[in-house]
């Protein structure tokens, strides 16, 4: 808001509510807050969804884009020596905070209102993090790695897979502090899903690996997972079974690392929608509220007493006009050309 108590009004078709039911109207956001979604007759052709929640990110290696080209996701990835972590461990903290920088604009670019990132780098990293956003309208998750003071300096523990350490130690401090506690499981094999479900954590990355066993334990448990198919199809570890992961729990979008894949929704949602037998409104909630509601915050939906994170697209651009079905459009087709406008409590 420029002033306390100004008023904002979106025109438009709005997908409204978890449904994501296109209306025609107008959504009213008072003091960063929904206020009002009103079905009326107005003269616009934007479209008003809730702006994406990317439920898994390494921004940190931003600093390293399209590097290791070849190599193995342990090659890749692999604490504490694989290619992100030497070249995280050799980067300057300005030329870190530099290029998460620059992949926060363009996460706000491409209709992106909050992010869930493991934070490598200990408490060094955590504070790495704070200073690259502290010019940006992005809501951040960070989760520290690495130790329990990194934890502290957080919003709680991103752990690698159960079998690099059995983080007992991390995940029972992290309850106590009453943040949150995430962990990859299944992204190269099935043996780390047991024991990462043993550790009761608050959600699960990858479960490209998850069998009926898994998905049982996932179900009872209603412990919710973040899928990263494209990071998944790039490393060559396979596919995550979405749909049979969306049949039994809340399944939220990630991007992960950015020195593999561009920070984008728009592309996270288009491939997961066609190569995955999931709704277009399903792929929609994975890419918005599910996130949201994984991580503890008020957004992804067009809804009254939500925060007024929303993303506005040009329904009329030439890549849009003459959609059929707006929300299928908006999953498979929309893209960071049709973004009109990214609406934070910050800058409504």
């Amino acid at each position: 808001m420029d002033s306390e108590g100004e008023v904002l009004e979106l025109e438009g078709t709005i997908l409204r509510g978890r449904s994501f039911e296109p209306i025609e109207g107008r959504v009213v956001v008072e003091d960063g807050e929904i206020t009002a979604v009103e079905a009326a007759d107005v003269d616009s052709d934007q479209i008003i969804l809730p702006a994406f929640v990317n439920a898994h990110t390494h921004v940190g290696d931003s600093i390293a884009k399209e590097a290791g080209g070849g190599l193995s996701l342990e090659e890749l990835v692999a604490p504490p020596d694989g290619l992100k972590h030497r070249l995280l461990r050799e980067a300057s903290h300005e030329e870190l905070v530099a290029a998460m920088e620059r992949s926060f604009a363009f996460m706000e670019q491409s209709g992106t209102g909050a992010f869930v990132e493991f934070r490598e780098g200990g408490v060094d990293g955590v504070r790495a993090i704070e200073d690259a956003l502290s010019g940006s309208n992005l809501a951040a998750v960070v989760l520290g790695r690495e130790t329990v003071d990194a934890m502290e300096a957080s919003d709680g523990f991103g752990a690698s897979g159960a079998n690099d350490a059995e983080f007992g130690r991390e995940r029972k401090a992290t309850a106590e502090a009453g943040k949150l506690f995430g962990i990859h499981a299944g992204e190269v094999d099935p043996s780390d899903i047991n024991p990462a479900l043993d550790l009761d954590p608050d959600f699960l990355v990858h479960m490209v690996y998850a069998d009926d066993v898994h998905l049982d334990r996932v179900a009872d448990s209603e412990i919710p997972v973040a899928v990263c198919p494209r990071s998944n199809l790039v490393t060559g570890v396979g596919m995550p079974p979405i749909a049979e992961l969306a049949e039994r729990t809340t399944v939220a979008l990630g991007t992960d690392n950015v020195f593999l894949n561009s920070p984008s929704m728009f592309r996270e949602m288009e491939f997961t929608a066609k190569v995955a037998d999931v709704p277009a409104a399903e792929v929609l909630r994975m890419a918005t509220v599910n996130g949201a509601e994984m991580a503890g915050l008020n957004c992804g939906l067009v809804e009254e007493g939500r925060d007024a994170r929303l993303l506005v697209l040009d329904g009329d651009s030439h890549n849009l006009a003459g959609a059929r079905e707006v929300v299928r459009a908006v999953v498979r087709r929309a893209g960071v050309s049709d973004v009109e406008r990214v609406v934070t409590p910050d800058n409504a």
